[in-house]
């Protein structure tokens, strides 16, 4: 590894702000060839299409045309990145459905380039890095010898961007996930009926209704199951 990669990478390791950690990125990109860098992360339990973390290079005023023509519905590299880990090559097959903003994408410098996803296990957020330049095609081969510089890249920027996302919940606390099973216990739980009637409701014996039951409990920090499912419906999980 060249000398440089090395200590830039060593750099990102100990960086704790994502604004400087993409400052870092973007320097390391630019250096392999790269004029643009961006790297965004959606909060999927937002439900909306804007992401919650955002930093790139692009031309002023890139962002807000992008947003206000919603290119993100029709975007195939979106797209690919929400339902995928693999990395994906910017070329007109890729955007043959959607020549339009293949076209615009050429206009603003973005013609090459190739994007990394990222997903949390309980893929309740997404993010996604992308490398650009508006001269010459990249070949698979370029991709994939430097694809792990980007995976251990965008594994940092995202832990960082969950991170900054988790400070704004209320109290600094993250968001709670029930599980879909606790939140089947906790609805009827709340309809009134036992861990035994839960059971035979569910197809389950009434250990594992608690142990759903309990995990909850945890989960949203409360002492017991009533409490659990006042705290889940004020929260809109149940």
């Amino acid at each position: 590894m060249d000398i440089w990669k090395e200590a830039q990478l060593k750099q990102l390791i100990y960086e704790s702000s994502i604004e400087n950690a993409y400052k870092i990125a973007l320097n390391f990109f630019n250096n392999l060839g790269y004029e643009y860098c961006a790297f965004s992360m959606i909060s999927h339990a937002t439900n909306h299409c804007f992401n919650d973390v955002n930093h790139n290079n692009y031309a002023l005023g890139w962002n807000t045309h992008y947003e206000q023509e919603n290119y993100c519905t029709i975007d195939p590299i979106v797209a690919h990145c929400n339902h995928s880990m693999l990395p994906i090559l910017w070329d007109r097959d890729t955007f043959a459905k959607v020549p339009e903003l293949w076209r615009t994408l050429a206009e603003q410098g973005l013609q090459y380039g190739w994007s990394q996803p990222v997903h949390d296990l309980n893929h309740h957020n997404s993010s996604m890095l992308s490398v650009a330049r508006s001269h010459c095609r990249i070949s698979a081969y370029e991709l994939y010898e430097n694809l792990g510089y980007a995976t251990f890249i965008s594994h940092k920027l995202h832990a960082l961007a969950t991170q900054k996302l988790t400070s704004k919940t209320p109290g600094g606390v993250s968001a709670i996930h029930l599980s879909p099973r606790e939140t089947e216990v906790l609805k009827w739980s709340a309809e009134g009926k036992t861990a035994l009637d839960i059971g035979i409701i569910l197809n389950l014996s009434p250990r594992t209704v608690n142990f759903h039951i309990g995990s909850a409990i945890r989960k949203l920090g409360v002492t017991n199951k009533i409490s659990a499912v006042v705290h889940a419906a004020k929260s809109h999980l149940i």
